[in-house]
């Protein structure tokens, strides 16, 4: 159990849990068109095990028992995202009338069981016919992803409690552009370049969309590290501006300042390979939000790489507590970010979105009850320095389809045995339940 109280957050904060489209639906059946993560995943290497999301954890299927999960725990809000290939499977033209329907089952079932539902439109799984017109290197994608939002307004929008574009931006280009780590598996500085910029004008591009539909409560979700030195040495300090440039300040300066770092504009390894003009999108990169959603995992340690041709940076290896991902636990970096959001950059209200670890399999996880604690007084801390957050999402629900890596790695509040698809309850999970039937 934790040692907090929900009185502790006050009355108008929001707990709830977060899955994706993707890491949980299956259902590939029914007119859902193919996207990037299936042929990705159906690639040899790419994914531990050759594991895709042919199946993941039914939800398409056992979304009743899921939502009754959420609702049993406590949870004021549901974050899950649309598969835009299961409404839109060439991701132009057609509309599937069968993933319109679930949709209206899912967040018609959120609502009777008194969840709200906090929306995202983009979770990674781009249609496979737009990958094939260059996905996120295309800048037309802007156009196709504001007629998907348009669609997710007018079928949708007065049934949402928050709706989000995108997930991740830096995830969905640079992770998946440059490093080739996550699907599409590009390698490649000028993919990156263009989709870092092209991800947010498409980003700006949804929110007017949505705003001509009358869909209300609109933000972004941007994943956001603590970026620090690993030494105090110049070079060390020097490569930690750039680390926070490409992971942070790409996406938070661009979307709240409708500007991007100096520190990547001015690097003529990178700065050649962005759109021609790419300065006359920043109004529409940076529309107005009525609230930012922030995933939080870990710290990046940096270090300087002088032999590493375009960023001479490297991340160096820190001494903390890690998690079976091999991420270090640092529930400062949250308070520290949050923090910083607030005082650098808006003041609109602050979700964290996304916070969780992976751990060893079973439904006994006294790690992941420490690190959740650790991690829900960090936003404490935060409010008491004056953050605005107004809620904060574990992720994740289930066990679920991790990526790259497959089912080796587990985030669940709930264990899901993948061959039976029986859901348990962790440790975890109680502790939530505790802390959220209890208004005192």
């Amino acid at each position: 159990m934790f040692s907090i109280s929900r009185s502790d957050f006050g009355p108008d904060f929001t707990f709830g849990a977060a899955t994706a489209a993707y890491q949980i639906e299956g259902g590939q059946t029914d007119g859902r068109g193919p996207s990037i993560w299936d042929s990705f995943s159906a690639t040899p290497g790419n994914v531990q095990n050759g594991d895709t999301g042919r199946d993941a954890c039914d939800h398409y299927n056992r979304w009743p028992a899921d939502l009754d999960l959420i609702r049993d725990g406590g949870f004021d809000a549901y974050r899950f995202s649309f598969a835009w290939p299961r409404l839109i499977p060439e991701g132009t033209g057609a509309i599937n009338q069968a993933g319109l329907d679930f949709y209206d089952r899912l967040i018609d079932g959120m609502l009777a069981r008194g969840i709200k539902p906090y929306a995202t439109l983009y979770h990674w799984d781009l249609p496979s016919a737009l990958q094939d017109k260059g996905g996120w290197m295309n800048r037309d994608i802007a156009g196709w992803f504001g007629d998907y939002a348009s669609l997710i307004g007018q079928k949708f929008g007065d049934r949402l409690h928050a709706t989000a574009t995108i997930n991740e931006p830096w995830c969905v280009a640079f992770l998946s552009h440059f490093l080739g780590i996550h699907a599409p598996g590009y390698r490649d500085i000028r993919a990156a370049a263009r989709a870092m910029h092209h991800v947010l004008f498409a980003h700006g591009t949804a929110i007017d969309a949505l705003r001509a539909e009358g869909v209300k409560n609109l933000g972004i979700v941007l994943n956001l590290e603590k970026s620090e030195p690993a030494t105090q040495s110049p070079e060390d300090v020097a490569a930690t501006d750039i680390g926070d440039a490409l992971f942070n300040r790409w996406y938070l300066d661009g979307v709240l300042k409708g500007k991007y770092p100096d520190a990547l504009t001015g690097n003529d390894f990178f700065a050649r390979h962005l759109p021609a003009g790419y300065e006359k999108d920043m109004e529409v990169v940076s529309r107005p939000l009525d609230w930012l959603g922030i995933n939080y995992y870990t710290r990046g340690l940096y270090k300087s790489a002088p032999e590493q041709l375009g960023f001479p940076i490297a991340q160096a290896k820190g001494d903390l507590e890690t998690t079976e991902m091999g991420w270090e636990i640092y529930p400062q970096g949250l308070s520290d970010l949050l923090v910083r959001v607030s005082n650098d950059y808006t003041k609109i209200p602050l979700y964290v979105t996304e916070n969780g670890m992976a751990e060893v399999e079973g439904d006994s996880d006294p790690r992941r009850v420490d690190y959740y604690e650790a991690h829900l007084k960090a936003v404490l801390n935060a409010r008491e320095q004056g953050a605005d957050v107004r809620g904060y999402f574990a992720w994740s629900l289930l066990d679920n389809y991790e990526w790259a890596e497959g089912y080796n790695k587990r985030f669940g509040l709930v264990h899901v045995d993948y061959a039976t698809q029986q859901r348990t309850p962790k440790a975890s999970f109680r502790a939530f339940q505790g802390l959220l039937h209890n208004t005192k």
